[in-house]
């Protein structure tokens, strides 16, 4: 069980992936943007999720930079998340979105590298060239996101490095019991995008009676439900306030009658694209 914000889980490769950190996605290219990631690094973060398509990775790269200059902690100690997007899913493609992705962000390797979506026909090459950047040494880890069970079996059967992580839309409203169950026999890390359900769980009655007698908001009630299920999560923000109390979740546990509660409300319930349905 994670003890702090810098706690660690150690991919199946041995990297160190944070448990917890900072998704940037719809946050605007900008000083919003650049202060939000500067704010995270000196409360404590380290690690930070983007994509290509969020269309900010110029803007997370000026706020790395911006909060190692003022923590003074190095970048060796900083966990950072891109993805390359379904319209480079192809071996020489996908090598050259990670360049494109480097240069924006004005770093030399990422930690972790993503297939964003499992587009039919297109993530087998994608998945070859993440590959040869590991086998490389370029990145420290790579995995997929948005994945169901089928997806990792069907891109196992050609490759040769099984993911190491997989990000999916998580939160009570969707537990992905099943995937989950499939990635932990697999070794494969989940990690939790959209963990607060784009703010719809953030008045939901039964998760408000629980915050109340912890005397924690809702969202920390739910932040603290992912790291207690083994789920790494990155909740957005940027206000400073709200990034702080967001990290705000080691100082108490939920009981198991809690988490059963949580775990019951599952729905199936999606803010994000079906994987096996999108169209993008």
């Amino acid at each position: 069980m994670p003890k702090n914000l810098q706690d660690t889980s150690t991919l199946y490769n041995g990297v160190k992936m944070p448990w917890f950190g900072l998704g940037v996605f719809k946050v605007e290219d900008g000083p919003e943007l650049e202060n939000a990631v500067k704010i995270a690094i000196k409360h404590g973060y380290r690690s930070i999720d983007t994509a290509a398509i969020y269309g900010n990775e110029e803007g997370v790269g000026r706020g790395i930079r911006a909060g190692l200059k003022e923590t003074g902690i190095s970048r060796g100690e900083l966990f950072v998340t891109s993805k390359v997007w379904n319209a480079d899913l192809g071996y020489e493609a996908s090598l050259a979105a990670y360049e494109t992705s480097l240069r924006k962000l004005d770093l030399d390797y990422l930690d972790l590298y993503l297939i964003h979506w499992p587009v039919k026909g297109k993530y087998k090459e994608a998945w070859r060239a993440l590959e040869t950047l590991y086998k490389e040494g370029r990145v420290k880890a790579i995995g997929v996101s948005n994945f169901q069970i089928h997806h990792i079996e069907d891109l196992m059967k050609d490759a040769e490095i099984k993911p190491m992580v997989n990000q999916v839309e998580y939160h009570p409203r969707l537990a992905q019991k099943e995937v989950h169950d499939y990635c932990k026999q697999q070794g494969i890390q989940l990690e939790a995008w959209s963990p607060l359900m784009q703010g719809q769980l953030l008045d939901h009655p039964v998760i408000k009676e629980i915050a109340d007698r912890y005397q924690k908001s809702i969202a920390q009630i739910i932040l603290r439900w992912d790291l207690q299920n083994g789920v790494v999560t990155i909740p957005k923000s940027t206000k400073e306030h709200r990034i702080v109390e967001n990290a705000s979740i080691f100082d108490f546990e939920l009981n198991k009658d809690d988490m059963e509660h949580l775990n019951s409300l599952n729905q199936n319930l999606r803010v994000g694209p079906d994987p096996d349905n999108f169209d993008f």
